[in-house]
């Protein structure tokens, strides 16, 4: 027959921790369902087939967001703007943001893709001109942080993609506050290079919620190991 005198104060307080920690587990747990339906979410809108802009449009943000676009008009190239990242090694790459007036008089920014420093002057790659047709992934790009730099307008240089502030310098009107990432298409010349989006989506919800219960359990184990080195479990 087990024996149990469990010390009131502690039980209580140790329920109370468990109680947490054992909550903390089953929301990471519907967060991880809500990370895998978003994930899928977007697996479907990237390969869906590209949508016309007057349809993204109508669209709210967050259900625009990844789906594919088709847009034709032409590129203001004398609006050209580059935004610093950092590629492979290391090494600078400048995403070259274009606006495109398309057909309908509505006005779309591009991200036609990266260059590296060295074709960063336009006059290094041969310009799109005329009448064109772009397929990319409508984004709605992460607003700058505390710390992104200032840019350096006298080159046109943005440290992040504040699109808002883009259009303000350059007084440009756009359509929607988004980025239409273009596709892997090559460009004349080569330049820039599309296909450059990322779906860089961490989803470590079932290790944060293993952690959790793992630690509710472990606490328990504590528990009942401390009762029984006080005498008050065991068997009678």
């Amino acid at each position: 027959m087990i024996r149990f005198r469990p010390l009131p104060g502690l039980t209580i307080a140790t329920l109370i921790a468990v109680a947490i920690l054992i909550g903390l587990g089953v929301w990471q747990m519907q967060r991880l369902q809500w990370k895998l339906g978003l994930i899928a979410t977007i697996d479907a809108h990237m390969a869906a087939a590209p949508l016309p802009l007057a349809q993204v449009l109508a669209m709210p943000a967050d259900q625009a967001q990844y789906h594919r676009v088709v847009l034709t008009g032409h590129f203001d190239n004398t609006k050209e703007t580059y935004v610093f990242a950092i590629g492979a090694g290391g090494a600078a790459l400048y995403h070259v943001l274009t606006p495109l007036v398309t057909d309908t008089g509505k006005t779309v920014m591009v991200d036609r893709g990266a260059v590296p420093r060295e074709k960063l002057d336009p006059a290094t790659r041969i310009a799109v001109t005329g009448e064109t047709k772009v397929v990319g992934v409508w984004r709605i790009p992460d607003r700058p942080g505390y710390f992104t730099p200032a840019p350096d307008l006298a080159h046109r240089i943005w440290y992040g993609r504040d699109l808002a502030g883009i259009a303000r310098a350059d007084r440009t009107d756009l359509a929607a506050p988004v980025l239409v990432e273009a596709d892997a298409t090559p460009n004349p010349g080569g330049w820039p290079k599309g296909g450059q989006t990322v779906v860089d989506l961490p989803n470590n919800h079932l290790s944060y919620a293993m952690t959790w219960f793992g630690l509710a359990a472990g606490l328990v184990g504590v528990y009942l190991a401390f009762h029984m080195s006080k005498g008050r479990l065991g068997w009678a």
